[in-house]
C-alpha cells in the first residue's frame, strides 16, 4: 500500500490525475478483473479494504495501521457481505463505497494543499465528467453508450458518406473519427463512455464496440489499432472473451 506517504499531488490537474489511475484501478477490479477480486474478499479473513492505486493497480488489503491513517481509508470489512448478498449487488455496494472513497481522498489533498474555492469547483467539475464507478459496474453508463451508438448505427446506415467515420463489417462496429465527421454526429457520440477506463468519447480517438455486450472502448485500452481491426469480423471485449473461453 502507497499510503499516500510518497505521493502528494499539489495541484488541481495532479490531484484529478491521481483520482483517475485511483477510479480506473478499482474500476477494472470491479468489472474485469472481478473473479480474482471475488476470490481475495473471502469472507473468513479480517476486515478488508478495496485500495486502488495512481498507478491504475488495485489491492484487497487489511487497513492502514496506523491511527489517523496517512489517507482517508477505504470501507471497512467489504467480505464480511460477499456471500451474504447477490453478486451483483454486493458489488454495487463497494462501487458506491469506493466513488466515496474517491472524492474522500481527492479532496483531502485539496484540503491539505489549501485549494481555494476556485479550485475545488475546477476539480469537482473535472471529476464529474466522468461517470461514478457504480455507473460503470451497475451498467448506466453502458445503457447510455449503447443508445447513441444505436443512434450512430442508424445514422451511418442510411449514409454511405460517412463510411469512413464508422467500420460496419458483419458483426463489428469501429469507431474511427477522420474530417468526415459532422458536428451533429460528435453531439450523437458525445455522452458515450469507454467500457474498460469509463471515459467519455473524444473525437480525436479511435473506439471499437463489442459484438457481445454493445460496449464502446477505447482502442488503446483494449489494445486494438485501426489496420487490426479492419481484418476483425466480430469483436469480443476482454470481459466477453474471458467468459466464452470459461463456458
Amino acid at each position: 500500500m502507497d499510503g499516500g506517504a510518497q505521493y502528494n499531488p499539489r495541484t488541481v490537474d495532479e490531484v484529478f490525475r491521481d483520482f483517475k489511475g485511483r477510479r480506473a484501478a478499482m474500476i477494472r477490479a470491479l468489472t474485469d478483473d472481478v473473479e480474482e477480486f471475488y476470490q481475495q474478499c473471502d469472507p473468513e479473513k479480517e476486515n478488508l479494504c478495496l485500495y486502488g492505486f495512481p498507478n491504475e493497480q488495485w489491492e484487497v488489503n487489511l487497513p492502514a495501521e496506523e491511527v489517523p491513517p496517512e489517507l482517508p481509508e477505504p470501507a471497512l470489512g467489504i467480505n464480511f457481505a460477499r456471500d451474504g448478498m447477490q453478486a451483483k449487488d454486493w458489488l454495487s455496494l463497494v462501487a458506491v463505497h469506493s466513488d466515496a472513497w474517491l472524492l474522500a481522498v481527492a479532496y483531502y489533498f485539496g484540503a491539505r494543499f489549501f485549494f481555494d474555492k476556485a479550485d475545488r469547483k475546477r476539480l469537482f467539475n473535472m471529476i464529474n465528467d466522468l461517470p461514478t464507478i457504480f455507473e460503470v459496474v451497475t451498467g448506466t453508463a453502458k445503457k447510455q453508450s449503447k443508445e447513441k451508438s444505436s443512434v450512430s448505427n442508424n445514422s451511418s446506415s442510411k449514409s454511405k458518406s460517412n463510411s469512413k467515420g464508422v467500420k460496419h463489417s458483419r458483426a463489428a462496429q469501429v469507431k474511427v473519427e477522420d474530417e468526415g465527421f459532422d458536428e451533429e454526429e460528435d453531439e450523437e457520440h458525445g455522452d458515450a463512455f469507454c467500457g474498460a477506463c469509463g471515459e467519455n468519447y473524444a473525437a480525436d480517438e479511435f473506439w471499437i464496440c463489442c459484438d457481445i455486450c454493445e460496449r464502446w472502448f477505447h482502442g488503446k485500452c483494449v489494445k486494438i489499432t485501426p489496420a487490426r481491426a479492419e481484418h476483425i469480423k466480430q469483436y469480443k471485449c476482454p470481459s466477453c472473451g474471458n467468459k466464452r473461453a470459461r463456458a
